[in-house]
């Protein structure tokens, strides 16, 4: 026999500092919260006769009004176990409140369309590719945001790293994408607060470790000598661009315009893509030189610095086929940067990104304060930036280890 009580979510305070009232469901030892649509302040609630005390506003009606709620899921709890031995703490929960007929997957990809002006193109792609993912475990389109369990969530965590082969970090990145549709759906009420299943879940991420290449490996990237007319040249370029360039995106580098920079101050202004933020600086000498190489290229298109974007009516197509457009380029650079990594005998996976990682570590070795790397980098938060610094320490600390007697 399933049991219900009201209990005070005193967890999830509001600004007043009101907490909501739901029934709680026990049946097999599942339970599942119903809400009444109440909010009441702790002081006001008698949690040992789960009612309403007197200086709660009209407390004689309002707790008539509580009983009778608890009386009517009760006699649906009675009803529904008459009529099936196999019902479940869902199914109990569902013919007393109505099922939730939004569908996580319709809600979730529709969301994230919506916001796709906000995310950088590559970040677009990993939140779809996430959604995918899931929906590809679940093997079902119509699940309800109120069949996303523990239990579930816990299953796929577990066939992502048996399976799949994620690491415990991959994972993580899949729980939040996951969680951040849940939250939209709060924040717009679509759902009640307690359909959040993933408080419940620890989570776990592997010791991230952030490659570069030094100086003697840049040195190496940049003499290397390339056959005729060749791609992977111009990926080398961009690449050495970006560590010129304050680690500049690639997203950012491939759409720069002659309009965005000036040759006299050999300043950039430019919006950047993942952030929206206007992001104004003065590049290095090898980006300047680079620029000047293919300034007059015959495969430069318009207004482009690079010809790196091959689609001539780039600016007159919507933002879907500007993302695909990049976020092809991205991958065909990459591929390019694995292989000529492997030609270089690098000892770590050569692609674009690095030439962030390059551009903090080298400027930090060579003594630029950190509040001037976090800035050309563009980070919101100078933690971020500390990443590195803790890396340039780490590797003064192994100098130290090896050569100081």
């Amino acid at each position: 026999m399933a049991s219900v009580k009201f209990i005070l979510r005193t967890q999830q305070p509001d600004k007043e500092g009101k907490c909501p009232l739901y029934i709680r469901l026990i049946h097999d030892r599942q339970s599942k919260f119903i809400s009444t649509g109440l909010k009441v302040h702790p002081s006001q609630w008698d949690d040992d006769n789960k009612k309403v005390r007197k200086s709660f506003p009209n407390s004689a009606r309002m707790n008539a009004m509580l009983m009778a709620k608890l009386a009517e899921a009760s006699a649906t709890i009675a009803d529904s176990e008459r009529k099936s031995k196999s019902v479940t703490a869902r199914k109990l929960k569902e013919a007393i409140k109505g099922k939730d007929h939004v569908k996580f997957f319709e809600y979730s990809e529709k969301k994230l369309k919506k916001l796709e002006h906000i995310y950088s193109p590559q970040t677009y792609k990993v939140y779809a590719s996430q959604l995918k993912k899931f929906k590809s475990f679940v093997n079902d389109d119509s699940i309800m945001f109120d069949d996303i369990t523990v239990g579930l969530l816990k299953d796929y965590m577990l066939y992502a790293g048996n399976v799949l082969k994620n690491n415990k970090t991959s994972q993580k990145l899949s729980m939040i994408v996951l969680s951040m549709m849940f939250k939209h759906a709060q924040e717009e009420e679509i759902i009640d607060e307690s359909l959040y299943p993933f408080k419940k879940l620890k989570l776990e991420t592997e010791p991230s470790k952030r490659n570069f290449l030094t100086e003697e490996q840049f040195e190496k990237l940049k003499k290397h000598k390339f056959e005729g007319r060749s791609k992977a040249e111009l990926y080398r370029d961009l690449f050495m661009f970006s560590v010129s360039a304050g680690g500049l995106r690639f997203s950012d580098v491939v759409t720069l315009t002659v309009y965005e920079y000036d040759p006299e101050t050999h300043m950039i202004r430019k919006e950047v893509e993942k952030t929206g933020r206007v992001h104004h600086f003065k590049i290095g000498e090898t980006a300047q030189k680079i620029i000047k190489k293919y300034r007059n290229h015959p495969d430069n298109l318009g207004e482009f610095l690079f010809p790196a974007i091959t689609e001539k009516n780039y600016f007159s197509i919507d933002a879907e086929g500007r993302r695909r457009a990049v976020s092809n380029q991205n991958g065909l650079c990459n591929v390019y940067l694995r292989k000529l990594g492997k030609d270089l005998e690098f000892p770590f996976t050569l692609h674009f990104h690095l030439s962030r990682h390059t551009f903090a570590t080298m400027a930090l070795n060579k003594g630029m304060r950190i509040e001037h790397v976090s800035k050309l980098l563009d980070h919101k938060d100078i933690s971020t930036t500390q990443i590195y610094a803790k890396i340039v320490n780490e590797e003064l600390s192994k100098a130290v280890d090896q050569f100081v007697i």
